[in-house]
């Protein structure tokens, strides 16, 4: 797996459309000025990508999931720490919900949130390369990175697309990273596309 420096700048241009049109649907959902930024772009095998997560420990995760079928398939996660999602929903939905149930309330924003961001991912590349995706429920998942990890980097033969992901709402920083799993032959399949969508913006 070795793709070419251009190959990788398309993949983050794809991604930060994506994550361009999310903020833009949850500036009108939400009534409040949110930027989704992507500050880099990694291509990693199973193994590099068990390493590179070892920053988030053995700690509590919150992640939304959402698997796609097509030419291409896979899954794709939001991930977030439990600190990160609890001041996520904090600022989204207030401090002291009243008469709700705190755990039911994150889940569900966590789950709409990952939801549009992991859609507007997906429906980049989809539109972009011209293809097709059926999708599955999104859903929400709690645990250390080992559990909510292990399925999807089980197969050696995954290829594993991290972009870290940075929400700006209100001038606050709150870092989450978007991985894109496929399997080898089907990412090859997707950098072949994204030469042809090169092609086509050189002529």
């Amino acid at each position: 797996m070795n793709p070419s420096a251009e190959q990788i700048d398309g993949l983050k241009e794809l991604i930060n459309i994506g994550v361009g049109r999310a903020a833009s649907i949850l500036n009108t959902m939400l009534s409040s000025h949110i930027v989704l930024q992507v500050p880099f772009v990694k291509l990693l095998t199973s193994d590099d990508f068990k390493n590179e997560i070892d920053y988030l420990g053995v700690e509590q995760l919150a992640a939304v999931e959402l698997g796609f079928k097509g030419i291409f398939s896979g899954s794709s996660q939001l991930i977030f720490t439990t600190e990160t999602a609890h001041k996520l929903v904090a600022t989204l939905v207030g401090d002291n919900p009243v008469d709700e149930d705190i755990d039911a309330i994150k889940a569900g924003t966590l789950a709409e949130i990952g939801n549009i961001v992991l859609n507007g991912v997906m429906g980049s590349i989809s539109n972009m390369l011209q293809l097709h995706f059926e999708y599955s429920v999104p859903n929400y998942l709690e645990g250390n990175a080992e559990a909510l990890l292990k399925p999807s980097i089980d197969s050696p033969a995954r290829t594993i697309i991290l972009a870290r992901t940075r929400f700006v709402v209100e001038k606050l920083h709150i870092d989450g990273d978007i991985a894109l799993f496929f399997e080898l032959i089907i990412f090859n399949r997707l950098l072949n596309a994204v030469n042809s969508l090169s092609s086509i913006s050189r002529g």
